[in-house]
């Protein structure tokens, strides 16, 4: 998109660039039309689009899976009941394999984590300048369609994880139980301020790992994606070789999208399981 007017390096940043509403510079509010607006936006801005396609693959997500529900047979299953079906036993018995406790709500958190950062991953897979002209056409200035290179999808998905496990910890362990499993282990209670640094340490980095793991990877492959782009307008030549490039990582990035979605629910089912368990 916009090939014959933006360098390469404002390529990359137009397509790295978020659809941001937030205060303006006049006091108004509105739909930032440069990267120097929104960042002047600040910390209560908002990113549309990455809200927006979220969104829309969850209510996504929840359709073909009550549809699947609703139109169960016994008899000869149908194509989306069959995927529906494959999907949650295999959820269930990772669930099984790696979750000791009892609880009814693991389960269904695992399946709705999977499935909605596949979907939110699954968007990188499609042509990089694709959706950016349509939306350029209806002139919108900037749209990303991959939620999961947003840190703050990513941070709000591990931030939700990170309540459930605070809660967990306190419900099943006790408040007294949960403050000395942090201030008590590993070195006893004359380990105190030891303890605390090291458990303390240990519980911040789950939800901030969880987040920074698929920032990372998604947003490096939606950025070599877009280098890949870039190669088209350097010639005949790159433009062939770019040709195989893209084939070949969007055939690599299936396993990664895929992988992605599976190493944040089974991470989130292991410190589930952590939270669930009583220290002696």
């Amino acid at each position: 998109m916009a090939g014959d007017t933006l360098t390469s390096s404002e390529y990359i940043k137009h397509h790295l660039q978020n659809l941001t509403f937030g205060k303006l510079p006049d006091g108004g509010w509105g739909i930032a039309h440069s990267a120097e607006q929104a960042k002047e936006m600040g910390f209560w801005a908002v990113h549309l689009d990455t809200l927006g396609f979220s969104f829309g693959l969850g209510i996504l997500f929840l359709f073909l899976f009550h549809r699947a529900a609703r139109r169960a047979q016994a008899g000869v299953p149908g194509g989306l009941q069959n995927f529906v079906e494959w999907v949650v036993e295999f959820i269930d018995g990772t669930v099984r394999g790696s979750f000791s406790g009892r609880n009814p709500m693991v389960a269904p958190l695992a399946l709705s984590i999977f499935i909605w950062i596949f979907l939110m991953n699954f968007m990188d897979l499609i042509a990089i300048d694709l959706m950016p002209w349509i939306a350029h056409a209806l002139g919108v200035p900037y749209l990303k369609i991959v939620p999961t290179t947003d840190p703050n999808a990513t941070f709000g998905m591990s931030l939700a994880v990170f309540v459930l496990i605070l809660y967990y910890s306190v419900k099943i362990k006790g408040v007294g139980g949960f403050v000395g499993e942090l201030t008590l282990q590993p070195f006893g209670k004359w380990g105190l301020p030891v303890n605390l640094f090291l458990e303390g340490v240990n519980l911040i980095a789950k939800p901030v790992s969880l987040a920074l793991r698929l920032f990372g990877n998604m947003y490096a492959g939606e950025m070599i994606f877009i280098l890949i782009a870039v190669m088209y307008g350097a010639g005949w030549m790159f433009g062939a070789f770019a040709g195989l490039l893209q084939v070949g990582w969007a055939i690599f990035h299936i396993l990664i999208i895929t992988l992605q979605a599976f190493i944040f629910m089974t991470l989130t089912i292991v410190y589930l399981d952590m939270a669930h368990q009583e220290h002696h």
